[in-house]
């Protein structure tokens, strides 16, 4: 059964069907909220949280959209919500403890796959990683969730757009925003180093 077979099904009470979309896209929500968030846990919350919405709102989808734009609008709206409450209280670089109850950085867990790895490359690599994330905390919620959507999911802008209900030509400008930021935050870093 497609999509839309399915969420008819579902809206009409058929909890298979809706456990069925939710097997078709949980793994791409749950990539999208860890990503945007910096954090497994925060990100399993917001996939929850998104997945919970969609059940809940599923008798108002109106099929304007697909499904998969849909449930990833909520995942990227409640990202953004949960980004600008996290940013009001701290503009810190994003950590996770780990089961020891050891703080690391949350992209640190990025094995650095080339087949010369080295522990200089590997510190490099890391130090790498920290400035980027310190200069994507630095743009504003919206900009860091179009340019995340478009460089690390590689969404076209039409999609982008879909998803944060706003034209393909503001999200062209904020991805404008956004790379020009972190150009000129990156490029002062390396400066300074």
């Amino acid at each position: 059964m497609d999509d839309a077979g399915l969420i008819r099904a579902a809206q009409q009470g058929n909890a298979a069907a809706f456990e069925q979309l939710v097997q078709q896209y949980d793994r791409a929500v749950l990539r999208l909220t860890i990503h945007l968030t910096g954090s497994q846990e925060d990100g399993q919350d917001m996939y929850q949280e998104a997945f919970l919405r969609a059940y809940i709102n599923l008798t108002r989808f109106r099929f304007e959209c697909s499904f998969y734009t849909w449930i990833y609008r909520i995942a990227t709206n409640l990202c953004l919500d949960h980004l600008r409450r996290q940013r009001s209280r701290s503009r810190e670089v994003s950590t996770e403890v780990s089961p020891e109850g050891d703080e690391r950085q949350a992209l640190d867990g990025i094995p650095d796959q080339s087949a010369d790895a080295n522990p200089e490359r590997n510190l490099t690599g890391r130090v790498l990683r920290e400035e980027i994330v310190r200069a994507l905390s630095n743009l504003t919620p919206r900009e860091r969730m179009v340019f995340e959507l478009k460089h690390y999911h590689g969404l076209q802008l039409r999609t982008v757009a879909g998803i944060l209900q706003t034209t393909e030509g503001t999200v062209r400008n904020t991805l404008f925003r956004a790379t020009h930021k972190l150009r000129l935050e990156l490029s002062e870093l390396r400066k300074s180093s």
